[in-house]
């Protein structure tokens, strides 16, 4: 830490209780009362050096022998810095440092104590000390610090201002400043190549020289300071050029440290919320989120989704401004495919019994301001020149848009145990997203069955209604299965669902094993089909790609396989010798195999298929593999 000294006489002042006297042996003929000190001094040394002093002094009465009583109850820096300028007239020693040159130069403004009344006198040389103060990095945060006590004095003379313009240039440079010995150990530290970089002391590093930064090093260093002055500092670093991405992490780092909500399990539905001494009142805590909500950059992508949503949770529970709310959702909703399921789960902050256990209310605004955020996007898009560039839009809209529908149904599932949740906003959330961002619509309807389950009390008119939110078309597999099979839900959709898996299975049939009535010869092409191994072939692939579930399933795969080995041998016999299709009547077990996979019932049946069926039991095994492909992946939760 950077210090002058100044004066040269030894000490000569002591303290007796709340009175300072000086050991010259000379008795006082003035005592000026600051604060609650009193100083008993000497006239001629004060009104050499302080203009205000000899101005007050001149105008009381004097007498032989009295003594001449001064009040300074406005003296920046109060009793502290009255001493140190006392001790400058006299000329004792002291030392000027980062901690008292603020005080003291407000005082010695305060004082008059200009170069009318003596050379080199207080004003010059703290001014001189600050320019010196201003070059190091820990020197003027502290000088800033010190600040807070004498602000209005300060902002008159620019040192704050000052302070504020080192600080920001040094943290906007690449390079760590030499006063920095000890840094936060939540710091991520990274490796950045130096290119031509200059640094705030004018050093310029060698081309490609590597060194170890370490970014927001600064971080921790400025969270001392109060809102006022931090406000200013990022404001400042914004002006210079900063990064967002900086800024916002600072900020971060800042609300963490004052805003304990944020963190705290207090806001976990049904906690009880802790009181104590040690944290900041819920109005101070208001007052620091509104602030540094408005100091986070707008930049899409720059502020983490999961600290939006975190700072929302905490703007809600202390009631912040509906318009800090707002400008939270809005955020949240412009980058809502970036955010986690458990981040969307806010308490509910009413009081009545009935209200539901998550903010449903909250997450339907943030949905919202999504679909407006994406239609702009896609807006902005249409109006592009270049096609590929419109065409990489509107695919990672579409993308987000795919995200955020797994996203809401997740939160649907969430919220559809609670019995308090109407039928009416969950069927609004849940139509809010559009039905092309559904590519399957197991997640809706695994929402959906939880909710029918945690109210059985609905009528079959408003289960109806609200299965009509998810589309029968689109269901994998297995949920298909488990919807053929689920009892809660009306006969009416039931249907449905074995509807349109029949449906899928026919149009499957009719593209995989096509025969054209146009042709005119429908066996020789058929036959040409059969003769290259075709249609064989692509059987055994389509069984290949079924996947086994148990030891039953990977028997009746190998007696399939064998049947179209079987199958291939005779149609290349047919085909040497011309005869009949009659011999495709050994194909019929295929079809009994295929049809106890799909129903997992036995393999015996009764009579023998006619053989108008062959094409249909072909098909149908496409599409049973296909199906079965569909469900491969994992869906993220289980039917029951």
């Amino acid at each position: 830490m950077a210090f002058l000294r100044l004066g040269s006489k030894p000490e000569c002042f002591h303290r007796e209780g709340l009175n300072w006297f000086c050991s010259s042996g000379l008795s006082s003929d003035v005592a000026i009362e600051v604060q609650d000190m009193c100083f008993n001094l000497h006239k001629f040394p004060l009104i050499s050096r302080s203009g205000l002093l000899s101005k007050l002094i001149e105008q009381l009465p004097f007498e032989d022998g009295s003594v001449c009583a001064l009040k300074l109850p406005d003296l920046p820096g109060g009793a502290k810095a009255f001493e140190l300028a006392m001790k400058f007239c006299y000329g004792v020693k002291f030392e000027l440092t980062a901690l008292n040159i603020v005080s003291l130069r407000c005082a010695a403004e305060y004082l008059q104590m200009t170069e009318d009344f003596g050379e080199k006198n207080l004003i010059l040389q703290t001014d001189q000390f600050l320019k010196e103060v201003f070059t190091d990095w820990t020197d003027s945060l502290r000088a800033l610090k010190t600040c807070q006590e004498v602000l209005r004095p300060a902002e008159d003379l620019y040192i704050v201002s000052r302070c504020i313009d080192s600080l920001a240039t040094k943290a906007c440079c690449s390079s760590i400043p030499d006063s920095i010995t000890h840094l936060p150990q939540s710091t991520p530290a990274i490796e950045i190549s130096d290119e031509n970089v200059v640094a705030w002391n004018g050093i310029s590093s060698a081309a490609g020289q590597k060194a170890e930064h370490l970014q927001g090093w600064w971080f921790d260093d400025v969270s001392f300071l109060n809102l006022h002055l931090y406000k200013r500092l990022i404001m400042a670093v914004e002006s210079k050029g900063m990064n967002p991405e900086m800024i916002s992490g600072s900020v971060m780092y800042y609300a963490r440290k004052y805003l304990p909500l944020m963190t705290s399990q207090q806001l976990r539905p049904g906690a009880t919320p802790v009181i104590s001494n040690l944290l900041p009142s819920e109005e101070d805590q208001r007052m620091y989120l509104e602030e540094l909500v408005t100091l986070l950059p707008t930049k899409k992508g720059v502020t983490p989704t999961s600290f939006l949503l975190s700072i929302l949770r905490a703007a809600i529970f202390l009631q912040a401004s509906s318009y800090c709310r707002e400008n939270l959702e809005r955020r949240v909703g412009a980058q809502l495919d970036e955010a986690a399921l458990q981040d969307l789960l806010i308490p509910n902050m009413g009081y009545s019994v009935s209200e539901t256990l998550y903010d449903v209310d909250c997450i339907q605004r943030i949905v919202d301001y999504f679909l407006i955020t994406s239609q702009e996007a896609n807006l902005s898009a249409s109006i592009m020149v270049e096609e590929g560039a419109e065409f990489m839009v509107e695919r990672e809209a579409l993308t987000s848009m795919t995200i955020v529908a797994s996203l809401i149904d997740g939160f649907l599932s969430e919220i559809a145990p609670d019995v308090n949740m109407k039928l009416s906003k969950f069927e609004t959330l849940a139509a809010t997203i559009p039905d092309y961002a559904r590519p399957v619509d197991d997640g809706l309807y695994h929402a959906i069955d939880v909710y029918l389950k945690a109210h059985p009390w609905m009528t079959e008119l408003e289960k109806e209604q609200l299965c009509r939110l998810m589309n029968c078309q689109k269901l994998s597999l297995e949920a298909s299965t488990h919807a053929a099979q689920n009892e809660r839900l009306p006969l009416r959709v039931v249907i449905q669902v074995l509807f349109f898996e029949q449906l899928r299975l026919r149009t499957t049939v009719s593209g995989w094993f096509f025969v054209s009535d146009n042709l005119d010869n429908p066996h020789h092409h058929l036959i040409g089909e059969i003769n290259n191994g075709n249609v064989i072939d692509r059987m055994e692939d389509e069984i290949r790609l079924v996947v086994p579930e148990d030891d039953e399933m990977k028997e009746r795969v190998s007696e399939l396989e064998k049947e179209c080995l079987d199958m291939k041998e005779d149609i290349e016999k047919l085909v040497k010798n011309k005869k009949s299709w009659g011999i495709f009547s050994r194909s019929i077990r295929l079809k009994q195999k295929l049809q106890s996979c799909n129903s997992e019932k036995s393999c015996d049946f009764k009579e023998p298929a006619p053989l108008s069926t062959l094409t249909a039991s072909i098909d149908e095994q496409e599409e049973h593999s296909n199906d079965i492909a569909e469900v491969a992946a994992p869906q993220g939760f289980k039917f029951h």
